[in-house]
């Protein structure tokens, strides 16, 4: 089983992802994307849940027209990870593929 980051690795993560911030208690991390259109938060979506099913790894989100918003937290143990972290990182990489910062 993997174990949470400290927080001090979490807040350490998170400076090499702008955007992303951490919820209270540190249990989960998030983000706002906000596209052009829906046709782009859908691409979005589905690159992203492309990559997500390959590692096993799958995000809370929420989609409404061009905007998804996304809390991260690895359930099984109980806080942020390192694979969190990474699935962040791989939605990041997307959104830019969009225009996104």
């Amino acid at each position: 089983m993997v174990q949470p980051l400290s927080d001090q690795q979490r807040r350490e993560a998170l400076q090499t992802l702008p955007g992303w911030s951490e919820q209270p208690g540190g249990k989960a991390i998030s983000r706002r994307f906000v596209f052009g259109n829906f046709r782009e938060a859908f691409g979005f979506m589905t690159q992203v849940a492309l990559a997500a099913e390959q590692s096993d790894h799958h995000p809370d989100w929420r989609n409404v027209y061009k905007t998804v918003e996304v809390e991260l937290t690895t359930h099984d143990a109980g806080g942020v990870t390192a694979r969190d972290i990474a699935l962040a990182a791989v939605m990041d990489k997307v959104a830019r593929q969009f225009g996104l910062a």
